[in-house]
C-alpha cells in the first residue's frame, strides 16, 4: 500500500473512531445512528446531483451492499441490549480484515503477499486482543454470536463496496447512490418512535448529524482508497480505528486499565507498518 493510500486510511479510521467515541456520550445509540443514517442519504442526494450514473455493472454491488447494511443495522439494534457487547464488538472488526482479504482473492484473485498476509493477521490479531482484555471469553454465547454475524455483514458490504466501486466508473457516483440507499433506516427508525410515542432530543439530532458528516466523509475515502489499493490492506488498516476509539476512551473517558489497550495499539501499529511496506 502506498504512502498517500495509507494516510487516507489512517485518517478515515480516526474519524471513524471519532464518531463512535460520541456514541458513549448519549444513551439513545438508535436516535443517533438514525440521525448518522439521515446525514449519509443527505450527502448521497449532494453526489447524485452532481456525479454521473454508476455503470450498470456496479448496480448489483450497490443493491448486495444496500441489503447488508440494513441487517447490519437491525443486528447493531438489537445487540445494543447486550451490555456486554462492548466486550466483543472489536471481534466483529478485526475478523473483517481477514473475511475482505480471502473474499477478495477468491473472487477477484487480489492477492496481498507474505508482508501483506502478516500485517493483516497483526493487525485482526491486535483488535481480537483488545475484546479479550474486555472479557469476551466471559460473555454469552448469544453475544458472540452476534458478534460474528456483524463481523461478516462488514465483511460483505466492504468486498462488495471494493467490487462496485470500481466497476462504477464514478466514485462519487457510487458513493451518492449507495449511501441515499440508506433513507430508509431513519425513516424506519422515525416511524418506530412516532408509534411508541417516543421523541429525538436536540442533543441526540445534532450529534448524530455530525456524527454522520465524520462517517460520510470516512467511508467515502476509504471507497475510493479502495480504486487504488487492496481490498484486505484497506480493511485492515480502516478497522485499526477501533484500537483508535479504545485510546480516546484511555485518555478522555479515564477508561481503565490502560496498559492492555496499550499493547494491542502497538501490536495494530507493527501491522499497519507491515502493511505499508507490502
Amino acid at each position: 500500500m502506498s504512502a498517500f493510500a495509507l494516510g487516507i486510511v489512517l485518517f478515515s479510521a480516526l474519524l471513524h473512531a471519532g464518531w463512535n467515541a460520541m456514541l458513549k456520550a448519549v444513551d439513545d445509540r438508535a436516535g443517533v445512528l438514525g440521525a448518522v443514517s439521515l446525514a449519509h442519504a443527505l450527502a448521497g442526494v449532494l453526489l447524485i446531483a452532481l456525479s454521473p450514473i454508476p455503470d450498470r455493472t456496479s448496480w448489483p454491488s450497490i443493491f448486495i451492499s444496500t441489503v447488508v447494511h440494513y441487517g447490519y443495522y437491525l443486528l447493531l439494534f438489537r445487540a445494543y441490549r447486550h451490555g456486554d457487547l462492548s466486550q466483543v464488538y472489536p471481534i466483529s472488526r478485526g475478523m473483517a480484515p481477514a473475511f475482505v482479504a480471502i473474499s477478495a482473492y477468491l473472487i477477484i484473485g487480489e492477492g496481498l503477499g507474505p508482508m501483506g498476509w502478516a500485517g493483516l493477521a497483526l493487525v485482526s490479531g491486535g483488535i481480537c486482543l483488545l475484546a479479550l482484555q474486555r472479557g469476551a471469553v466471559r460473555v454469552p454465547r448469544t453475544t458472540i454470536g452476534l458478534a460474528l454475524l456483524l463481523g461478516v455483514c462488514i465483511g460483505t458490504y466492504s468486498v462488495a463496496d471494493g467490487i462496485g466501486i470500481r466497476q462504477a466508473g464514478t466514485a462519487t457516483g457510487y458513493m451518492g447512490w449507495l449511501f441515499l440507499c440508506e433513507a430508509p433506516v431513519p425513516l424506519a427508525i422515525a416511524l418506530h418512535r412516532r408509534r411508541n410515542r417516543g421523541h429525538f432530543a436536540p442533543r441526540t439530532l445534532i450529534l448524530g448529524l455530525l456524527g454522520g458528516v465524520a462517517a460520510v466523509t470516512a467511508y467515502g475515502l476509504v471507497l475510493y482508497v479502495k480504486t487504488i489499493a487492496p481490498l484486505g490492506a484497506v480493511s485492515a488498516v480502516r478497522e485499526s480505528s477501533v484500537i483508535i476509539a479504545a485510546l480516546i476512551g484511555v485518555v478522555l473517558f479515564r477508561e481503565r486499565p490502560w496498559k492492555g489497550r496499550l499493547v494491542a495499539a502497538v501490536i495494530v501499529a507493527m501491522g499497519v507498518i507491515t502493511l505499508s511496506s507490502a
